[in-house]
C-alpha cells in the first residue's frame, strides 16, 4: 500500500514537472518568436510594463503620436507622466479597442486623440500597418472584438491567432528578439512608446485654405462618437488633436468635420498645424518626411504641447515622486540617444518658442488660443543647450 502510494505521488510530481517545463518552454519561445516592432507594436506590449494607474496623459492615434510626441521632454521639463499608446495609421475603431485595453490597467486624467487617421484612410478595412495594432496585444475578448471589426472574415486566418503567424521566424531572429523577459522588467517599464526619427528632409510648407467640411467615413464617425462616450464615461479629459506634419487641403475637410462634431459634443480640438510659428517649425530642419516630425521637430511641438498640458490642475509635476523612476530613466534614455546624434533632450538649434499656450473653451468647445507671451524662460533656453 505505501509502495503504491509513492509511485502515485511520484507520477504525480511527475505530471507537475512536465507541465511546469512545458509553460516555461513555450513562454520562451513565444517571448523570442514574437514579432517586436517600434511602429506599433512595442507600443502595445509595453503597456503591459507600466505600473498600474501610473500614467497620467495618454497620446494615443498613429505613428505621429509615437514620433512626436516627446514622453522624456514632457517628464524633464514638465514632470508629466506620459506614454505614447499609438500604432501606425492606427483606425479609430482600434483606437477604441486600445482604450478598452489601456482602462484595464490604468485611469489617465487626460486621453490626446490624434487625428491623422481618418483624415487621410477612408476604407473600412485597413491592412497595410494593421499588424502594428494586433501582435502587442494580449490574447482577450477585447481582442478578438477588435479583430472582428477590423478583419475581414476570410482574411482572419492572416492574423489570428498571433503565434501561427510567427511561429516560424527562426530564421529571422535578432539580438533584440532575447531581451523580452521579466527579468528585463525595468527596462521595459522605461520604454513609453516615444521612437523619434533622425532623419532631416526639407518639406515644402503646405498653404491650407479649405473650408468644407467633409470626408469622414462613416465607420470613422461612429468610433469616434464611441471614443468621446467612453473617455466621458470613465471621466477622462479628452483632447483632439493634429500633430504637425504637412497636411493637405483634402485632410482639412475631414479635420473642419471633426472640429463640428467634437463643438457640438464639447470636446476640445486643437489641429497643431494652424501653429507652426508659434512652435518655430523649420520645414528644411523639423521633419523626417512629410508625414512625420523627426527628433528636433518633436522637441519643439512636445514644448508647446507640454505648457497646454501644464495649464490643466489635473495633471501632477509627478518629478521626485515615488513610484515613478521610470519614467526619470525614459528621459536619460532619450538623452543619451539624443546625444548620440550631436543633441541635448532639447533641441539645440536657434528657434522661436512660445511659454504660454492656456486656451479658453466657448460654448462650442473649441479652443481659442490666449494671447502668448514671447521666449523661452532662462531655465528653458538652458536645457536647450
Amino acid at each position: 500500500m505505501r509502495e503504491r502510494k509513492k509511485k502515485s505521488w511520484i507520477k504525480q510530481l511527475t505530471r507537475v514537472g512536465f507541465l511546469l517545463l512545458l509553460g516555461v518552454t513555450i513562454y520562451f519561445v513565444t517571448n523570442v518568436l514574437r514579432i517586436k516592432s517600434e511602429h506599433g507594436i512595442n507600443q502595445q506590449a509595453g503597456l503591459y510594463w507600466q505600473r498600474g494607474d501610473s500614467i497620467d496623459v495618454a497620446a494615443m492615434g498613429t505613428s505621429h503620436v509615437h514620433c512626436g510626441v516627446n514622453t522624456g521632454l514632457l517628464w524633464e521639463k514638465y514632470g508629466i507622466a506620459a506614454y505614447d499608446y499609438s500604432g501606425a495609421e492606427q483606425p479609430l475603431w482600434m483606437t477604441w479597442y486600445y482604450m478598452r485595453e489601456l482602462y484595464k490597467y490604468q485611469t489617465p486624467k487626460m486621453i490626446l486623440l490624434d487625428l491623422y487617421a481618418p483624415a487621410r484612410f477612408k476604407e473600412d478595412y485597413q491592412y497595410d500597418w494593421i499588424s502594428e495594432n494586433i501582435y502587442g496585444m494580449r490574447f482577450s475578448l477585447n481582442k478578438l472584438r477588435m479583430l472582428s471589426v477590423s478583419v475581414e472574415p476570410s482574411r482572419l486566418h492572416q492574423y489570428f491567432p498571433s503565434f501561427a503567424v510567427y511561429h516560424s521566424r527562426y530564421d529571422e531572429l535578432e539580438e533584440e528578439d532575447f531581451n523580452h523577459f521579466f527579468w528585463d522588467s525595468q527596462e521595459k517599464e522605461a520604454f513609453k512608446g516615444f521612437t523619434p526619427y533622425w532623419k532631416r528632409t526639407p518639406q515644402h510648407r503646405p498653404e491650407i485654405s479649405e473650408e468644407e467640411r467633409d470626408g469622414l467615413s462613416a465607420k470613422s464617425e461612429k468610433y469616434l462618437r464611441k471614443i468621446i462616450a467612453l473617455a466621458r464615461e470613465k471621466g477622462t479629459e479628452l483632447v483632439l488633436i493634429v500633430v504637425p506634419y504637412v497636411e493637405t487641403n483634402q485632410d482639412r475637410r475631414t479635420y473642419n468635420q471633426i472640429m463640428d462634431i467634437a463643438a457640438r459634443e464639447g470636446v476640445t480640438f486643437i489641429d497643431y498645424n494652424e501653429y507652426y510659428d508659434e512652435m518655430g517649425i523649420d520645414f528644411q530642419e523639423d521633419f523626417n518626411d512629410e508625414s512625420h516630425l523627426n527628433y528636433w521637430g518633436s522637441c519643439k511641438f512636445t514644448d508647446f504641447l507640454g505648457e497646454f498640458l501644464a495649464s490643466h490642475d489635473e495633471i501632477p509635476d509627478r518629478r521626485g515622486q515615488e513610484g515613478y523612476e521610470s519614467w526619470e530613466e525614459n528621459a536619460r534614455i532619450i538623452r543619451r540617444e539624443a546625444v548620440d546624434h550631436g543633441e541635448g533632450l532639447l533641441n539645440s538649434s536657434p528657434q522661436t518658442h512660445t511659454s504660454d499656450i492656456s486656451r479658453q473653451l466657448p460654448p462650442g468647445g473649441i479652443p481659442v488660443p490666449s494671447p502668448l507671451p514671447p521666449g523661452l524662460s532662462s531655465d528653458t533656453a538652458e536645457k536647450s543647450g
